[in-house]
């Protein structure tokens, strides 16, 4: 079978399934979620509010696949290369405290070059007060590799598999806004092809752009749920689309889910973008990935505790798992939901 035919979940599904956990009261989740939740070493995994877990996640980013340098600055590959992972860390309400940074690159990179991929890994990890704590070089033929390991701790880990009927589904921020900003650089990338003496055209589109090029992880919303009580009952971050987000929290619940169009958070800036691409803002908002938002559950008895947050919006709620997962339109009928976004073997 070819991996594009099985796609990339079903792919870890099979890879996993399978895989046997030695050390239960070390390893308390492993494969399944944002991030793997360890113990702290020398304990057990006892669930008192003094129990800080340790929360681990890796991420890989390949040239040409996950980015193009015609058009991505280096200092902004390498604070998104940190970023996307601590975005991870934040998904499991956790505090990222430490990285590694593992590169493989080939002949073409100048020393220089690699002083910008660093400044920027550097920039993030000092705007999240993250430790760099070690990594890896070497060689590729095949262009530019990054592979970046985040490490946190919480007292609190939130997982995926926690909603409950009834509970309100909400995201933070606006949705479709990176994928509205890639669009935008690929279009200009076309023109810089057919014509190298171009200039490109970016003007009013500085917020889209700056989401597709430097994301930045909501560690202020990790922050609000503390300070005002409030536990989510599941989380994830945004990286593939809002569709299969959802369809990870339901599947892992085993639940449904009841989304709405009018509730769906988009820029007016991502409407003008995708104006000229004739593309629909709720496509990008439910498929287009990359916007690093969180998307997460919470009781009915807590919501009232965010329910004037500027920064979440309420977009839905859980249903039983025999409902599936659907959109409301504004207009007609049901629609349900497919996981539609970023396809790595696609």
């Amino acid at each position: 079978m070819n991996i594009s035919e099985l796609g990339e979940f079903p792919l870890i599904k099979r890879l996993t399934e399978d895989i046997k956990i030695y050390h239960p009261k070390e390893t308390i989740m492993g494969v399944g979620d944002d991030a793997a939740i360890l113990a702290p070493l020398g304990t057990t995994p006892i669930t008192t509010p003094t129990t800080t877990y340790q929360v681990v996640t890796t991420d890989l980013l390949v040239e040409n696949v996950h980015f193009d340098l015609t058009y991505v600055p280096l200092r902004h590959l390498g604070y998104k290369a940190v970023a996307v992972n601590l975005s991870d860390v934040f998904a499991m309400n956790a505090t990222p405290k430490q990285i590694t940074v593992s590169i493989a690159v080939s002949s073409r990179f100048t020393v220089e070059a690699l002083d910008e991929l660093y400044a920027g890994i550097k920039l993030c990890c000092d705007k999240y007060k993250v430790d760099l704590a070690g990594g890896d070089t070497t060689s590729s033929t095949s262009g530019l590799i990054i592979s970046v390991t985040a490490l946190g701790t919480t007292e609190v880990p939130v997982k995926r598999d926690g909603a409950k009927e009834n509970d309100i589904l909400c995201v933070s921020g606006d949705l479709g806004s990176a994928y509205a900003g890639l669009q935008l650089l690929e279009k200009e990338k076309r023109h810089f092809l057919a014509n190298p003496d171009m200039q490109p055209d970016f003007k009013d589109f500085s917020y889209v752009l700056e989401r597709q090029l430097k994301p930045e992880p909501r560690a202020d919303i990790i922050k609000l749920l503390r300070e005002r009580g409030v536990r989510p009952t599941s989380m994830i971050d945004i990286s593939d689309g809002l569709s299969s987000e959802i369809l990870h929290i339901a599947t892992a619940s085993n639940a449904g889910a009841v989304i709405y169009e009018n509730k769906i958070p988009i820029d007016t800036e991502t409407y003008r973008a995708l104006e000229q691409f004739n593309i629909m803002p709720l496509t990008a908002a439910l498929n287009g990935g990359e916007d690093y938002e969180l998307l997460f559950t919470v009781s009915p008895s807590d919501y009232d505790k965010i329910a004037h947050t500027r920064e979440i919006r309420p977009i839905g709620h859980i249903t039983e798992a025999a409902t599936g997962c659907n959109l409301v339109p504004e207009n007609g009928a049901l629609i349900p939901l497919s996981a539609q976004g970023w396809q790595s073997f696609g």
